[in-house]
């Protein structure tokens, strides 16, 4: 085991292209850190320079307190898994894990402990003598993690291995994973551009955009407390809605004001960021997370200054949940950070936000109790955890917390 730093790391292909810059990252013995971001944002080129399979154009890499900058990938004493399998049809399930092994000259008795205990670990202990083609995709890359394993390396290294899973079964691999991580307490760094699977695994979640890390801690903390609108953005399914808003002091309370509603700001949120005060009567970004807001009908005296109201466009049953869809008068958030979350989802998308920001509406989600009786084209009322509000200064981006 040995713990991982990158200082000041940085990417530039013969191109010109920057692929990541001034990457600044520490990984603890054992740890197991998620990077995360949408396509083309440096994780995976960040985790190949980890493994000595791209060369660092400037910044220091050290593995176990040993700068690796020069060191070949076989030298560093890792393992990789990837998104593809890569194993040999030919051989078995056995020998496939046993491969490197043999290249490394390792006894015959050490090699059969090291697979016997990977294939215990992993639950392979009866498909030793299979070859891949009579395995399942989870078999397979179980089997891929069972090679890296015994190699008993420093770290890990994994590049999105379960996006060729269909969902059920990435669900079930990704609890396998961190439970596997945890129990050899090698540590781990793991690529994704799912932000689901980057909260439930990680003991630190690393947010990269353009090449830039935004913000790395535990994945509650990204959730509660974003460091700018594209982390907020991106961390959270459904996505966090934002809207443009302002800012009034009355009677020693604060207000925001959207869409023609006027919501009273939770104490417990002024507490929390207290250079709130800094923006009193100016504009601001209000974040409000789907799963903050409650079918009004559903519970009994909700008060009127934290209630939002407006019909119906979509609804989606989700048997645990419905998810509905609704438009407010209030203009969208449109900024570079907005615009590069949309264009990641899809062009289309980046299209209607366009689009929508002209006419001064937004699109918002609302994550509801499946008792809710709402229905598309109705009416629907909604109360606003307003302890849990966002807010952001729309100049810099940022999330404002502390003065």
């Amino acid at each position: 085991m040995a713990e991982i730093t990158l200082e000041d790391v940085g990417k530039v292909y013969p191109d010109g292209t920057r692929a990541v810059a001034d990457f600044d990252l520490s990984i603890g013995d054992g740890e197991f850190v998620v990077l995360v971001g949408p396509s083309g944002c440096g994780k995976t080129t960040a985790l190949r320079m980890v493994a000595g399979l791209e060369e660092i154009s400037e910044g220091v890499i050290r593995i176990g307190g040993r700068v690796v900058n020069g060191l070949p990938s076989r030298d560093r004493d890792i393992a990789m898994v990837f998104q593809k399998y890569a194993l040999y049809p030919h051989m078995s399930v056995y020998e496939n894990m046993a491969f490197g092994l043999k290249l490394r000259k390792v006894s015959k008795d050490e090699i059969d402990r090291r697979v016997g205990e990977a294939a215990r670990i992993l639950g392979l202990q009866d498909f030793l003598k299979r070859k891949p083609r009579a395995l399942s995709g989870g078999q397979r890359q179980r089997v891929a993690m069972g090679r890296a394993i015994v190699r008993e390396p420093q770290a890990f290294l994994m590049d999105e291995p379960l996006s060729n899973l269909d969902a059920k079964l990435r669900v079930q691999m990704r609890a396998e994973i961190a439970r596997i991580q945890r129990d050899l307490g090698v540590t781990t760094i793991y690529v994704t551009h799912d932000q689901v699977e980057a909260m439930t695994m990680g003991d630190r979640v690393a947010v990269m955009r353009k090449g830039l890390l935004q913000q790395v801690e535990p994945p509650q903390v990204l959730y509660d407390h974003p460091v700018n609108l594209f982390v907020a953005g991106f961390i959270g399914s459904p996505a966090m809605n934002m809207v443009e808003g302002n800012l009034s002091r009355s009677d020693g309370a604060m207000f925001v004001e959207f869409g023609g509603f006027r919501l009273h700001v939770d104490d417990q949120a002024l507490a929390n960021r207290p250079a709130l005060s800094n923006f009193n009567g100016k504009n601001v970004v209000v974040g409000i997370r789907p799963e903050d807001l409650e079918d009004a009908t559903l519970l009994s005296g909700a008060p009127q200054d934290r209630l939002i109201s407006s019909v119906v466009d979509l609804r989606e049953a989700l048997g645990s949940q419905v998810v509905i869809h609704f438009t407010m008068n209030a203009p969208m958030v449109l900024t570079e950070d907005t615009k590069e979350l949309a264009h990641d989802v899809g062009a289309e998308a980046l299209e209607t936000l366009q689009e929508q920001a002209k006419k001064e509406k937004s699109t918002f989600v609302a994550q509801l109790d499946p008792k809710t009786k709402v229905r598309e084209r109705d009416r629907v009322e909604l109360l606003v955890d307003t302890s849990r509000l966002h807010f952001f200064d729309p100049e810099s981006g940022l999330g404002i917390y502390d003065n």
